[in-house]
């Protein structure tokens, strides 16, 4: 393992990423008492996030969320301002639906919008040291 972590991680599997290695090939998590559990790649890598965090002496916060979610929730579940997710959902950058009383959006089109504005941000951010280093 790299080191300590002390970044919020959200891993959403789609149906590919729940299924276990056949054969007793892939990861499997196995209890005091000896039982083995096969587990899909994609937790291994959740597991291997939170056991870090935790060994560096972190706690660590396990919430199942739903896969679609209220605007506002979403944007807790990626520590971004609820304004500001809302603001996008409305320019259409992510796709939504209403019912009566709340707009829906779907978990991973938030993480995706969410990982390309990160992109983005640092795209732009290593323009301007590039620039720096130049002059």
């Amino acid at each position: 393992m790299a080191g300590p972590t002390t970044d919020a991680r959200i891993y959403l599997l789609d149906e590919d990423d729940r299924r276990i290695v056949p054969g007793g090939a892939g990861p499997a998590v196995v209890g005091p008492d000896g039982t083995r559990e096969e587990i899909p790649p994609a937790a291994y890598r959740a597991l291997q996030h939170v056991i870090e965090a935790m060994r560096a002496g972190q706690a660590v916060k396990v919430v199942p969320l739903r896969t679609e979610l209220p605007i506002d929730e979403a944007a807790d579940a990626i520590a971004t301002g609820r304004d500001e997710l809302r603001k996008h959902v409305a320019q259409g950058d992510i796709p939504f639906r209403s019912s009566e009383y709340v707009d829906w959006v779907r978990l991973a089109d938030v993480i995706n919008w969410d990982i390309a504005r990160r992109e983005r941000r640092s795209a732009i951010l290593d323009e301007m040291f590039a620039d720096e280093e130049e002059e």
